[in-house]
């Protein structure tokens, strides 16, 4: 008898399967039509992530899962693979990659692990550290990943000081460039993006996904806004600055953004 996580997933194949051969719809999707739907759904589940909402997690889970049958159905329906052949491949490479619990190899700690990590792929046929990286990846989480992922090969500030000092570099080179007349609109942002880039390494180097900081910063910001807009006594229009400053601070003692 299957268990009911093993049930739960043979439903699925087996929805599927229906959809596929059924649905209107499901029967006339392909894989390039799929993308930009998966897309979404992985939004809409990072989303639920962070507003701590449980329910739409599971669901979006669901959405995501859907989906990479979806994919495996299409590329079965052509006799590419099926998505068993996806899973043993994946258990395959994650028993490959993880030796510190599959074999004897001993490691100290998560940092270990990634570096073994990195030099397991380079040993498998990659070229380099970075190949893995997307190059649709949001640039936000695509500078955090390169970064990450460079480290583990020895590429990295020693201290905290060295990265901050990079940072401040940046911060001087921005602002030489901005006050210069003769700068070009491209040079003014290669400027402002090794500013963002070297404050991506700083907060990475604490512990900090530039990514998720300014998604949180991104919902507060939108809160207290619609805060102003919903408080105001007069059009947004021929309010002052100041008469939506003091909405503004009203919005951070009411809850707003809790």
């Amino acid at each position: 008898m299957l268990d009911r996580k093993t049930a739960a997933f043979q439903r699925l194949l087996t929805v599927m399967d229906e959809l596929r051969d059924k649905c209107p719809w499901d029967k006339k999707q392909t894989m390039e039509t799929l993308r930009n739907l998966t897309i979404e759904e992985t939004y809409e589940l990072a989303d639920a992530i962070l507003d701590k909402d449980m329910s739409g997690v599971k669901e979006e889970i669901g959405d995501l899962m859907l989906h990479m049958i979806f994919y495996a159905k299409i590329a079965e329906e052509k006799g590419e693979f099926d998505i068993a052949d996806a899973l043993e491949m994946e258990c395959e490479k994650l028993i490959k990659r993880h030796p510190h619990v599959y074999g004897d190899l001993k490691v100290k700690d998560e940092e270990e692990v990634k570096q073994n990590w990195e030099q397991i792929k380079l040993r498998g046929g990659k070229k380099s550290v970075l190949e893995g990286v997307p190059n649709s990846l949001p640039a936000l989480v695509k500078a955090y990943r390169m970064q990450e992922k460079t480290k583990q090969v020895g590429f990295e500030w020693k201290t905290s000081e060295d990265v901050w000092s990079k940072v401040m570099e940046e911060l001087d080179e921005f602002r030489s460039v901005m006050t210069t007349d003769s700068a070009t609109h491209e040079q003014k942002e290669d400027e402002f993006g090794d500013l963002l880039f070297s404050l991506i390494n700083f907060g990475r180097y604490h512990g900090i996904e530039a990514e998720s900081a300014l998604a949180r910063v991104n919902k507060k910001f939108k809160q207290r806004f619609e805060y102003i807009e919903s408080n105001a006594s007069k059009s947004l229009m021929d309010m002052t600055l100041e008469e939506m400053d003091i909405l503004w601070e009203e919005s951070k003692v009411s809850g707003v953004d809790s």
